[in-house]
């Protein structure tokens, strides 16, 4: 098939013009009968990545996914494309007898494009049996990562799909992880029998992500409530690790006014189902869960989400921060830190096998490095992942609390050269703890059985304390002088970086870690941006309410019916037909058939009661917001016209056009004004204003020029803050 066709499938069935990412070539991959392994961060688009070409290819797909809410979602979500409801089915225990019948009809008959199994159900004779005599096109198996012991949700039951798939029949593989460490992806290739699939990663970063970490004291629920209450009305998950934790949260959270359920597997199947739709119809605002919940989550608007203990990974940290802001928006990830809480997870690892306690000491110990880090967070998650990031100017460079709150950094030349020989004269056999305890002095029973205790560098390093070591060692690990042998569970190697280092010593600027446990409150910063309204409120909220109303009846989340960048661009077009609609974006022709009557009958009427012109897609309203102004904003300052001339061939002042241009930016949606700022500011001055309002406490213009005293006028400081939310809120 060729680029073209596959535009068109896509268009067709999804709604959209264009792919995303890697999309493309990982469906060209699949439908050339090639083994595939997509490592593709949360919301990075995956499912479309086989749910495409099982929906254009002969046969059925078969998708191993490890949770049965995660299935039903997906399912769902096909079967709102398709007239025909056979379309996806799930195979798991929840069906009786009768449904399980109808699922294997829809298969023969060749209706049944995607097939949803747990691995359990797969591995049952019945189905084996049955399956064999089916055409299937190829196997996804989503959530790759359960294989590896290595990853954050290890399941024994993965390891054994390889040989069930072979029995069935000899398909492509395709397999799927939001996150995997290189040491995971050798993990799953190995066995799944992949060592020769076509690898596709995609970047790691999320920069609409803000990652925070504050320190936890006995305020939490305080801290927790203002946080919330700064996102009222809007989604969002706080984690805890024990089911008795969230129950109080939860109950604090409502005594507080704020809608908020409990989640976690201590309460029965029933009530689990119903605070999962109620989360995801919009009933109640926050879920506080255990991480039992949001695997089967892909709700896109998910505006925050809090970590009242640390996870146990930063895979785990990073699968569930994932959960925020899948719609391209707003997505706070804040997580409380204490070091006891470390503590109290080495304590659950005690009674485990050895090899087990030894995986579980390494991971926890890349939680604390993170949490205790001072450099950009960003950072380093995204070299735990093995990608590297340029923290000046990277995407979402500035979404994170050390960056924006940046702690003084010290020339430390001399100190990297004593870390690096260190490393090397113990003969790279040390983890970092022991190199911190031979670098300050401090013997154990490690450092005494080798007699490491006896050198003559032992205790070189006494003028510092130890957590100045540790983080010097995280810092130069991320720049890479040194590595960690995973195999070994964490042991420091010096890199040939790391010897030319000690040859050639250069210039190494260092920051000190953050020390929570005493009373460290630097990385404390509040961050709860505003949200503009949409470009046309009040149709906006009529098309919300009809979309809620439809979900219900279809019993379906809202986002399935429509999600939020498509009833935008229905309150910019106006689609008075199905046809028209099908234009929408996001919003192909199956869609817009099962779904759209109401929402252009509703249109219409709307059209009529307010007096609407359209012209050519793009509208003018007779009152309100000018939505074809908008749009001819964003197009020609991508086209870099003078700001004067966009104003003047639409009849405005430049202040008008300016009240304009703040509307779309604080609605969410960027503007890059630098080429015109650039002709009246110069680089120092930009700076100067850009800097007032990162460490301002309202953006006010009035409290600007005040500041300022007459330095700039009123056009400056705007034009200054449009390009400010520009880049930092949106």
């Amino acid at each position: 098939m060729t680029n073209l066709n596959l535009q068109e499938s896509l268009k067709k069935y999804f709604g959209f013009n264009q792919f995303k990412g890697l999309q493309e070539p990982v469906i060209t991959s699949i439908m050339n009968r090639e083994d595939t392994f997509v490592i593709m961060p949360t919301g990075g688009g995956k499912s479309l990545c086989y749910q495409l070409p099982a929906l254009i290819q002969e046969g059925t797909a078969i998708v191993v996914s490890p949770l049965i809410a995660l299935m039903k979602n997906q399912v769902d979500a096909i079967r709102g494309i398709s007239t025909n409801d056979g379309i996806a089915h799930v195979l798991n225990s929840s069906l009786n007898k009768g449904e399980i019948n109808r699922v294997k009809e829809d298969i023969s008959t060749g209706i049944t494009k995607l097939l949803y199994v747990a691995p359990e159900s797969l591995a049952k004779e019945e189905y084996i049996d049955f399956l064999k005599t089916q055409k299937i096109s190829f196997v996804a198996i989503d959530e790759a990562h359960c294989i590896s012991e290595w990853g954050h949700d290890f399941r024994p039951e993965y390891r054994n799909l390889k040989s069930i798939i072979l029995r069935i029949d000899d398909v492509p593989i395709i397999g799927l992880t939001a996150t995997a460490t290189p040491k995971v992806q050798e993990d799953i290739l190995k066995n799944l029998g992949m060592t020769k699939a076509t690898t596709y990663k995609a970047s790691f970063n999320r920069p609409n992500l803000f990652y925070e970490v504050r320190p936890k004291t006995k305020e939490i629920e305080k801290d927790i409530i203002r946080f919330v209450r700064g996102y009222k009305g809007k989604s969002g998950i706080i984690y805890c690790l024990s089911r008795k934790k969230v129950t109080e949260i939860a109950q604090v959270l409502q005594v507080n006014d704020i809608k908020a359920v409990p989640y976690h597997a201590g309460l029965d199947a029933k009530t689990r189902a119903k605070h999962q739709d109620m989360f995801i119809m919009e009933d109640i605002d926050v879920v506080v869960a255990t991480i039992a919940f949001g695997m089967g989550i892909d709700k896109p608007d998910v505006r925050f989400v809090i970590h009242h203990d640390i996870p146990k990974s930063l895979e785990s940290y990073y699968q569930e921060t994932g959960r925020g802001g899948r719609d391209g928006g707003e997505g706070h990830c804040l997580a409380f830190y204490a070091y006891k809480d470390i503590e109290k997870l080495e304590k659950f690892l005690s009674g485990k096998p050895l090899a087990e306690q030894e995986i579980g000491h390494a991971l926890l110990q890349e939680v604390v490095s993170y949490a205790e880090t001072s450099m950009s967070r960003r950072k380093f998650l995204l070299h735990y992942f093995g990608e590297e990031f340029d923290e000046i100017n990277g995407d979402g460079a500035d979404m994170d609390d050390n960056v924006r709150n940046p702690k003084t950094k010290v020339e430390a030349k001399d100190q990297v050269k004593i870390l690096l020989e260190v490393i090397r004269d113990t003969n790279q056999e040390y983890k970092s703890k022991e190199v911190v305890n031979t670098l300050v002095g401090k013997s154990n029973a490690l450092l005494k059985s080798r007699r490491t205790d006896t050198q003559k560098y032992f205790g070189i390093g006494n003028d510092k304390e130890g957590h100045f070591w540790m983080a010097l060692i995280r810092q130069v690990l991320v720049a890479g002088y040194i590595a960690k042998e995973i195999e070994q569970y964490g042991v420091l190697k010096l890199k040939d970086k790391g010897l030319e280092f000690i040859e050639k010593p250069v210039s190494f600027m260092m920051t000190e870690d953050h020390v929570y446990d005493k009373g460290d409150t630097t990385a404390i910063i509040t961050n709860a941006k505003g949200s503009g309204s949409s470009t046309d409120e009040k149709l906006m909220v009529m098309l919300k309410d009809l979309r809620k109303k439809v979900s219900k009846q279809k019993n379906v989340p809202p986002f399935v019916v429509f999600q939020d960048p498509s009833l935008e661009d229905m309150t910019l077009k106006y689609p008075m037909t199905i046809e028209e609609l099908s234009n929408v974006h996001g919003v192909g022709d199956g869609k817009a058939k099962k779904f759209g009557k109401p929402f252009i009958e509703l249109i219409q009427r709307y059209v009529e009661e307010n007096n609407i012109e359209r012209f050519d897609d793009l509208v003018v309203k007779t009152t309100g917001t000018n939505s074809a102004f908008k749009l001819f904003i964003i197009q020609n300052t991508d086209r870099k016209l003078p700001l004067i001339d966009i104003a003047k061939s639409k009849g405005q002042t430049m202040a008008e056009l300016i009240t304009e241009m703040e509307r779309i930016i604080y609605a969410g949606t960027k503007l890059n004004i630098n080429y015109c700022l650039d002709t009246l500011l110069d680089e120092d001055q930009q700076e100067e204003i850009y800097e007032y309002f990162m460490e301002a406490e309202t953006d006010k213009i009035q409290e600007a020029l005040d500041e300022f005293e007459g330095e700039y006028d009123e056009e400056e400081l705007r034009l200054v803050r449009i390009r400010f939310i520009s880049e930092v809120a949106n």
